[in-house]
């Protein structure tokens, strides 16, 4: 278990408002394609001068290694009291970005196989992406329900406002995540205009509206029999109201200027039901908002890109990639 100081990934030093921090990449990794080998270039802080409700005292920042194999890390990180992006940036960038938010039920999130191994893939075919430690709402925290949110909120409207910087189309900024981060994702998607906090700069004049959401095997719905327990409890409390549940299901708050959606879920998840996933579409669908939707009969919860292999779940990256071109995240080759 290891704290935030020994793991923040190179010196700090804060060179504008939403202290953009430089690091080192490694050898090679603005020249080598290969995606092991790309490394985070940034991180960016998302609050001057602090998140906004500090819980006290603030979280400690933990890492959890999980992992027993030597070949690869799986950590989870809790007590995030500087929410952040770790940015990846490609080789040769094509404009496009996401934010990307990793799942661990508002507990923790899981950073590397549902947040830097996907920034890796998507950084070798082109995209800059910004990998968001998001605050957990059973930390503390004031107006816990829309901590994670409010992050969200504020990334989108940071990348815009740091487009020139990363070689980014400030209107070709996605959104993926995935179990309870594909809460947070699709929570952005339908409350991107939602006050969740007080403006701090300039950046918050832009719009935090993703060009795409893309939820993978999601949290949606608060309400039994199809809520996740853990996510619930955490983000909403043990005896939330049903004013409260409706209020941080997506699907009840879909706008009819959503963005377009790709749905992504295993039919025998045995974590979140795939009800969840067919709530959110049948929502879309009654908004008039484009939706895809991919239903595997295998691959469980939790697989990202790590627990695909043999299975025809495995196909999901490049069906997205083609769903991202449709929509103009992605542009076709002329």
């Amino acid at each position: 278990m290891l704290n935030r100081r020994s793991l923040l990934l190179g010196a700090a030093a804060a060179v504008t408002t939403s202290s953009v921090r430089a690091q080192t990449p490694a050898p090679g990794a603005d020249t080598v394609v290969a995606p092991d080998l790309l490394q985070p270039s940034a991180t960016i802080d998302l609050w001057p001068g602090g998140a906004p409700g500090m819980a006290d005292p603030a979280p400690v920042e933990i890492v959890n290694e999980r992992s027993t194999d030597p070949t690869y890390a799986d950590r989870a990180v809790s007590g995030i009291a500087v929410p952040r992006m770790v940015v990846f940036r490609p080789p040769e960038p094509n404009g496009a970005a996401i934010v990307l938010t990793p799942g661990g039920g508002y507990k923790n999130i899981v950073i590397d196989k549902e947040g830097h191994e996907l920034a890796r893939w998507l950084a070798a075919r082109g995209v800059t992406v910004f990998v968001l430690y998001y605050r957990l709402p059973g930390e503390g925290w004031s107006d816990r329900a829309n901590v994670a949110l409010a992050d969200a909120q504020r990334a989108m409207r940071l990348v815009r406002r740091h487009a020139a910087d990363y070689e980014v189309d400030p209107d070709r900024v996605g959104a993926m995540g995935f179990s309870a981060g594909g809460h947070v994702c699709a929570d952005l998607a339908a409350r991107f205009e939602s006050a969740v906090y007080r403006p701090v700069d300039d950046a918050d004049r832009l719009s935090a509206r993703p060009t795409l959401a893309a939820p993978i095997y999601p949290v949606i719905s608060m309400s039994a029999p199809l809520a996740h327990a853990g996510s619930r409890s955490n983000l909403l409390g043990d005896s939330p109201s049903p004013a409260d549940e409706e209020a941080h299901s997506p699907h009840r708050n879909v706008p009819e200027g959503a963005p377009p959606h790709f749905l992504l879920h295993a039919e025998d998840d045995g974590a979140v039901p795939v009800a969840n996933s067919l709530a959110l579409r049948a929502a879309l669908v009654q908004r008039g908002v484009p939706v895809e939707t991919h239903l595997f009969a295998h691959g469980g919860h939790g697989f990202g890109l790590r627990y695909t292999a043999g299975k025809p779940v495995a196909a999901w990256p490049s069906l997205f990639l083609e769903f991202a071109k449709s929509v103009g995240l992605l542009l076709r080759p002329a």
